[in-house]
């Protein structure tokens, strides 16, 4: 630890205290509209696009984007840029070519909406990959809620951890999705500031752009967005263009609109307003390798605290860094919100209680939560030092080799696909990422057989099995299922 020449002063507590009760006042407030289980998961239809948009943004922006975002900075350059800005790609595809059917469908989960097509036995398997996909990326949030934590207030890695579950049940217990959303809307303007003021402070630092070129006479992979190879980072941003259009989270929230418009509005909106987050964080991780002699063992993961807490005033730092801490906690929580939902609908009422009213669902969903904290606490503590946009990364990818190729047959091609094919394609893609991960950890990146493997995969089995009765079958199976 780098940090004993900063010291947290009355200042930053005052600043974190202005800014954590300003948050827990409007969680508060959300909280106290959720009466049912609809108004948690947001299936009752009430949210301006303004709210979907801050629901997305709630997710999506968090610690990957902004602290994970500083750290591959610090290691790579501009390549780090990739998580945002391809974020920012899958918001505009879901807003303006995905959503329409998605918001007539008048469905509630992805799962639900592949089983109209290939029956509902589609529903389990997409279920429990996407929520491990999502879960991957929890785990990125973990440990940049630890770095955050631990930089600036010298906790233990356990303590900081410990820490960082407790806000993240509060945070979503109380609020569900009405929490998401109105948090997430201030979450950004507090990050919106943050990036700006940090990307000043660290460009007139540099003396501007000719110092910034100085500082790097190496161009490459400073300035490159394919800086760690063209392979290696065109699979990252694929990963976050496929994973935003194949998440629950994202979908949920595009579906809790009280309208169409207003559902595209919410994406188009996340779409323009996330990729400039990552700009800020470059700067900042670039800024902090040009002087990382200043900062001997200073940790890649705590770039970007370690630059509030040293260059910026007391008052304002404690803002920032309360922002981060919130932004990490908002995305955690939106994560842990999908992952629930999804498992509560589409395996606990479809197969384990059907009859389960709207307060045992709630109920249900909870405790998933819970649970996902637990194992949330086990699984960070074993990959502490690890890179916070790898998982994250991984996270788009397992997700998208899950339903990309189901999901896009079920919207454009509902004529050509099966179920069999379907249902073939949702096991074997996600296995195929999964598998070659830990086969070929230095080879190709997962994600390209995945989707290769789930697209081939549907093609084949659909076009062997387009003349069987099964698709009938399972259409009527999933028709008195819902």
């Amino acid at each position: 630890m780098i940090l004993g020449m900063i010291t947290i002063t009355s200042g930053h507590i005052i600043g974190m205290a202005i800014t954590l009760i300003l948050i827990m006042g409007v969680g508060i407030y959300a909280g106290s509209r959720v009466k049912t289980e609809a108004d948690f998961s947001g299936s009752a239809r009430k949210a301006s696009g303004m709210l979907v948009a801050g629901t997305i943004m709630g997710t999506l922006v968090g610690g990957a984007s902004t602290i994970g975002t500083a750290q591959l900075a610090f290691n790579f350059g501009l390549s780090a840029w990739w998580f945002t800005l391809g974020a920012g790609i899958g918001c505009a595809v879901l807003g303006l070519g995905m959503l329409k059917p998605l918001y007539t469908s008048n469905k509630t989960t992805i799962p639900q909406y592949l089983a109209e097509t290939y029956g509902y036995r589609i529903g389990p398997i997409a279920s429990i990959f996407t929520s491990l996909g999502m879960f991957f990326n929890i785990i990125a949030q973990g440990i940049a809620a630890v770095a955050l934590l631990s930089s600036a207030f010298h906790l233990n890695s356990t303590l900081a951890l410990l820490i960082s579950v407790i806000l993240v049940a509060a945070y979503v217990l109380v609020g569900g999705l009405q929490g998401t959303a109105l948090v997430g809307l201030v979450k950004l303007v507090l990050l919106y500031l943050t990036i700006i003021i940090a990307s000043v402070v660290a460009y007139i630092m540099f003396g501007g752009y000719q110092g910034i070129l100085t500082s790097f006479p190496q161009h490459f992979p400073w300035f490159s967005l394919f800086g760690r190879g063209f392979s290696t980072d065109a699979a990252a941003a694929f990963s976050l263009l496929v994973g935003v259009i194949s998440t629950q989270t994202y979908i949920q929230a595009v579906l809790s609109a009280r309208s169409f418009s207003q559902a595209r509005l919410g994406a188009l909106l996340s779409a323009a307003l996330i990729p400039p987050i990552g700009v800020g964080g470059i700067l900042v991780g670039l800024y902090m390798r040009a002087n990382a002699a200043i900062f001997p063992g200073l940790k890649s993961s705590e770039v970007l605290p370690v630059f509030v807490l040293h260059y910026l005033p007391p008052l304002l730092g404690g803002v920032i860094i309360a922002a981060l801490l919130i932004a990490v906690i908002g995305t955690w929580a939106g994560l842990n919100l999908g992952i629930s939902t999804m498992l509560t609908r589409d395996i606990y009422v479809r197969f384990i209680n059907p009859a389960a009213d709207s307060l045992k669902t709630l109920k249900c969903q909870r405790i998933i939560i819970f649970a996902l904290c637990i194992l949330a606490i086990i699984l960070v503590r074993s990959s502490a030092g690890s890179l916070i946009l790898g998982f994250s990364f991984m996270s788009m990818g397992l997700r998208g080799c899950t339903v990309l190729f189901p999901l896009l047959g079920a919207m454009f091609f509902q004529r050509w696909v099966t179920p069999a094919g379907g249902l073939a394609s949702a096991l074997l893609g996600p296995l195929t990422n999964f598998g070659w991960h830990f086969l070929f950890p230095q080879g190709m990146d997962p994600l390209y057989p995945g989707l290769i493997v789930g697209g081939l995969v549907l093609i084949i089995v659909s076009m062997l099995t387009r003349n069987q009765t099964g698709r009938t079958t399972g259409l009527s199976s999933c028709t008195k299922a819902d």
